[in-house]
């Protein structure tokens, strides 16, 4: 074996294929599906696998298949919404070395990478860091140093970044059409960067959770459109769906405070604030006869329990 090919085959040891299964009673079932899968990266000497958190949110099981073809069931860890990723634990050894956590802040625009995938015909491909900078979800969910490459892997999820050392530096997220900057198209992938789970590790192991407070979620996914940003969907029996906000509703201000940005938006929101405390929306109604800006006061919640309560995430 060519010294390139063996060097490959020893990086995908640690990338594991993840396949989960999610009750349609869920409330992830209806937009995530209810049979998922993607990829792990085993990070420990006893099957800690990390990958994306949407692959194991609100999972019944989940399965892990080695390089070999063997597998294992696993038991669900944590899944972190701040950051987004999802830990899982194999129940049974599959005698995998770990790939070691690697230094994510010091990935620079135009470094070389490879994307490492254990779904898809071509699970390896070089790639190049195009961006460094904050990504923002309509899920109420803000990445401050996200990492964004191209060319994309067309099976990013919880897909490998891997450096030049061989250790890891990101989990796959999401395909972007945007990866170099905001207006510019340039298809590619965004990863959630390894350092973010570094100072929150020692929680999710041991509590499931981020031991610091929640921060507050109102149940409103939104899209920005010309400095503006909208709603486009509410989650059912959510807090902004209780208050009586729905689709189109554009969101002026936050207590008072102009908004101009999803970003703006989840930063005003959040600011001081934790989960429980009311937050009060200026909003332009959708269905109004004249343009008259209202005022919602919306019980924010922490959005773990928003989710049906079953023994499982």
């Amino acid at each position: 074996m060519a010294p390139a090919k063996a060097a490959e085959k020893d990086i995908l040891q640690a990338v594991v294929s993840v396949e989960t299964t999610i009750p349609q009673d869920r409330r992830t079932a209806r937009f995530l599906g209810t049979n998922r899968q993607g990829s792990g990266v085993i990070i420990d000497n006893e099957g800690l696998v990390l990958t994306i958190g949407y692959l194991i949110l609100e999972a019944e099981g989940a399965i892990i298949t080695g390089p070999s073809g063997k597998q294992s069931p696993a038991k669900i860890i944590a899944y972190d919404h701040e950051s987004g990723f999802g830990l899982l634990r194999m129940r049974k050894s599959l005698s995998i070395k770990p790939m070691r956590l690697g230094n994510s802040t010091k990935l620079s625009i135009q470094d070389q990478v490879l994307i490492a995938s254990r779904v898809g015909p071509q699970p390896i491909i070089p790639a190049r860091v195009v961006s460094r900078r904050v990504f923002t979800g309509g899920w109420e969910y803000l990445l401050e140093n996200a990492i964004f490459t191209t060319p994309p892997h067309s099976f990013h999820s919880g897909a490998a970044l891997i450096g030049k050392d061989g250790k890891l530096l990101g989990i796959g997220s999401l395909i972007v059409g945007n990866a170099v900057a905001p207006n510019v198209r340039s298809p590619g992938n965004m990863f959630v960067p390894v350092n973010e789970i570094k100072p929150v590790l020692a929680d999710l192991l041991e509590h499931g959770k981020r031991q610091a407070a929640a921060k507050p979620w109102i149940g409103a996914n939104t899209i920005e459109m010309r400095d503006r940003v909208f709603i486009n969907r509410v989650s059912k029996d959510g807090p902004a769906s209780k208050a009586g906000l729905g689709p189109g509703d554009l969101i002026v201000g936050v207590n008072g405070k102009t908004v101009r940005s999803q970003e703006n938006f989840y930063r005003t929101l959040w600011a001081d604030r934790k989960a429980g405390d009311v937050i009060k929306l200026n909003i332009l109604p959708r269905l109004t006869a004249e343009p008259v800006i209202k005022e919602f006061s919306i019980k924010s919640m922490n959005r773990l329990e928003w989710f049906n309560k079953k023994p499982t995430l």
